[in-house]
């Protein structure tokens, strides 16, 4: 265990995209578990699109100067409640440090499946991969032969929505991507039909290209400009599924989709957002549809690994830049000190 416990803070709101200089590591010492807590050593940590929300001045946002919050496992390396036993591996929300303390209520214990990587609790099995699952099953009730339309098709959400949707029969699979590069993993390994480089032309030009006799259902990670495509190309009943608006997250000068309004009465379009939080009942259903094709070899997470926790900053901003391929997660262990670190 190492001698010293070492958490990021939000320093700044970021104006546009954030920067290093919006976070701080601090070093402080390993913080000593209350009764009926316990200190976890976290081994991996996830970022998500949505911390770059939190960074705003917004209701529920991430207060400066404090730490950040994140989804993680650790190990529990000292325990001072009988609840929680040394050794054991637990899912919890307190990441973005080496070190946290937690009680009993606050984590989650993770079911250990043989051929199933731990790292898989943070992508395909996680947060990631139960947005895809709700979204295809709960909000747009896929049907087998569903022609379907994903933007951001190359991250986290967008590639397990692509694995998920193949082995729920889906018919023509499409995705948007920022680079050739992506597209052609996409079609390649994911099993998408056709993937577009978004920067290659209007958006409605080329989802015509992709999908010329349209699709039924569009799963939507951006919003702005393919958001106005896919209603367009939306046959009768089709649905939207709104997961993020990763379009506007780094800007307030991005217009709003500009779309004929009228489609969505004439083709009785619907349109649902929704927040994983709501739907965490369907857990143990995703470990049930995923797991024996995880252990198959059917389903395969994507992820880009980062290693050491001091890179967990750097690994957050190329997220958002869209540096990754799938779900980009953190793995330990600490290096050389960080030129942003305090001592607290």
């Amino acid at each position: 265990m190492n001698e010293i416990a070492l958490t990021v803070h939000q320093t700044a709101r970021p104006d546009g995209f954030p920067t290093t200089g919006d976070f701080s590591f601090v070093e402080s010492a390993l913080p000593e578990p209350a009764v009926g807590s316990a200190l976890v050593e976290n081994l991996y940590w996830s970022v998500d699109p949505y911390h770059r929300e939190m960074m705003d001045d917004v209701p529920g946002g991430f207060t400066l100067g404090a730490p950040l919050e994140g989804r993680t496992i650790g190990r529990i390396v000292a325990s001072r409640t009988p609840r929680l036993a040394e050794g054991e591996i637990v899912f919890h929300r307190s990441g973005w440090r080496t070190h946290s303390v937690v009680t009993p209520d606050e984590i989650r214990r993770l079911p250990r499946f043989e051929g199933v990587p731990l790292s898989a609790y943070l992508s395909i099995l996680g947060g990631t991969g139960l947005t895809a699952y709700v979204g295809l099953t709960r909000i747009a009730r896929l049907q087998e032969g569903d022609d379907l339309f994903v933007s951001a098709a190359g991250g986290g959400v967008g590639t397990a929505t692509g694995r998920f949707a193949r082995l729920l029969g889906a018919g023509r699979l499409v995705g948007s991507a920022g680079s050739a590069a992506k597209a052609g993993h996409l079609v390649r390994e994911v099993g998408y039909d056709a993937v577009f480089d978004y920067h290659e032309g209007p958006a409605a030009e080329l989802l015509e290209k992709a999908a010329p006799d349209g699709i039924d259902v569009f799963v939507d990670n951006v919003g702005g400009d393919q958001l106005a495509a896919a209603v367009g190309a939306l046959r009768e009943h089709g649905r939207i599924v709104r997961i993020g608006t990763l379009s506007q997250y780094n800007t307030s000068k991005t217009p709003p989709p500009d779309f004929d309004y009228a489609h969505i009465v004439e083709k009785s379009i619907r349109m649902e957002g929704f927040l994983v939080r709501n739907y965490l009942d369907v857990q143990e259903e995703l470990y049930e549809f995923a797991v024996p094709h995880l252990q198959s070899g059917r389903l395969v997470p994507d992820a880009t690994v980062v290693d050491g926790f001091e890179h967990i900053v750097d690994a957050f901003l190329g997220m958002l830049r869209g540096h990754n391929t799938g779900k980009i997660i953190v793995r330990g262990h600490l290096s050389e000190p960080h030129a942003n670190r305090t001592r607290e």
